[in-house]
């Protein structure tokens, strides 16, 4: 199974507002069953081994996740920002710190998703309203190819 592939759907449920879901016990066990234990759902702490070349947002982490291991390890992050105009200093974090991409789809009432890589990480990054919760910034990390936001169809 690529691993990969789930950190998309944890990101979608994060966005719908499940994270209280999400930081259950009996989830965490459930995911540590069908992954071998590979898993850190750490909650508000960003997992110990999240890349340090990737800059977060300043702001307070409201979830954070790890899955898998080695080349197929991904990481969650999700960080309450000030606005739906965060991705403009999310996007120069990422610039300055060596990542190129861009935020090419942007909201009509702010917010919006962008593709960076630094050519040993990908980052899927999305700025969103979380309704009663605020503005947030949602990571998701991987090594190798940016995670693509849609499936890309296969000849």
């Amino acid at each position: 199974m690529n691993r990969r592939l789930v950190a998309l759907p944890l990101a979608a449920a994060l966005l719908l507002g499940a994270t209280p879901a999400l930081a259950g016990c009996s989830f965490q066990t459930a995911v540590k069953n069908v992954t071998g234990g590979n898993v850190d759902i750490g909650g508000t702490s960003i997992p110990s081994d999240f890349p340090k070349a990737v800059p977060l947002a300043d702001g307070q982490v409201v979830f954070a996740a790890a899955l898998g291991a080695g080349k197929d390890k991904v990481w969650n992050v999700t960080v309450k920002v000030s606005g739906g105009d965060a991705y403009t200093s999310i996007e120069k974090q990422l610039t300055t710190a060596g990542f190129s991409g861009d935020f090419g789809a942007r909201g009509d009432n702010g917010g919006g998703t962008g593709t960076f890589s630094d050519g040993t990480y990908g980052v899927l990054v999305v700025v969103t309203d979380a309704g009663s919760n605020g503005w947030v910034a949602n990571y998701s990390v991987s090594r190798g190819a940016v995670p693509s936001p849609t499936p890309t169809a296969t000849p």
